[in-house]
């Protein structure tokens, strides 16, 4: 008889879920991002997801690349600048990234793919701040050679952001719902 009732529990939080899920899907502004002709809607929030992606991973990579010794005539302190473009493309990404989750809820929220991505991007961030107090925590420190430590946090940083740009393109065929609507 517990079991019944659990079953019960289940599907009234499922219900419910859908249920705001559903609400979101018809608010005005969700329906203008999905079903606007306009280039300001869905397009551009696609757009600036993409930007943000490429500055956020894109300095990421360009880092952790230069700390395991790509171009090492270019010296790593020359690099901090970019930090401040790399956070404004990762708030860039946070923002359009809520618009196009604001779009489409139930496709993200139901999908595994999502809640990697998320994960993915966290580990990253762990490994960017820890990068950056290790070796951008006094202008002499980036001047010797990185620590092992410091060379593993790089291929962590370049391993996560992959994997997110990965998990973020599969969101796009992996899901099994579109709509809350389509249980």
């Amino acid at each position: 008889m517990e079991q019944v009732g659990e079953v019960y529990n289940d599907r009234v939080t499922m219900a419910s879920a859908y249920a705001v899920l559903g609400s979101i899907e018809s608010s005005a502004f969700s329906t203008w991002l999905r079903e606007s002709p306009s280039l300001l809607a869905f397009p551009l929030m696609l757009s600036l997801h993409a930007i943000g992606m490429g500055l956020a991973a894109g300095i990421n990579a360009a880092i952790a690349l230069r700390i395991l010794g790509a171009v090492p005539q270019v010296p790593l302190g020359g690099m901090r600048p970019f930090l401040r473009v790399m956070w404004a493309g990762f708030w860039m990404n946070a923002v359009s990234g809520a618009a196009l989750l604001i779009a489409y809820p139930t496709k993200a929220l139901t999908n595994p793919d999502f809640y990697l991505k998320l994960a993915l991007i966290a580990l990253a961030l762990v490994a960017v701040r820890a990068l950056n107090r290790r070796v951008f925590a006094s202008p002499d420190a980036t001047d010797v050679p990185p620590t092992r430590v410091v060379r593993r946090l790089a291929v962590a940083s370049l391993t996560c952001w992959a994997g997110a740009i990965i998990a973020g393109r599969l969101l796009a065929y992996t899901y099994t719902q579109l709509f809350a609507s389509w249980k």
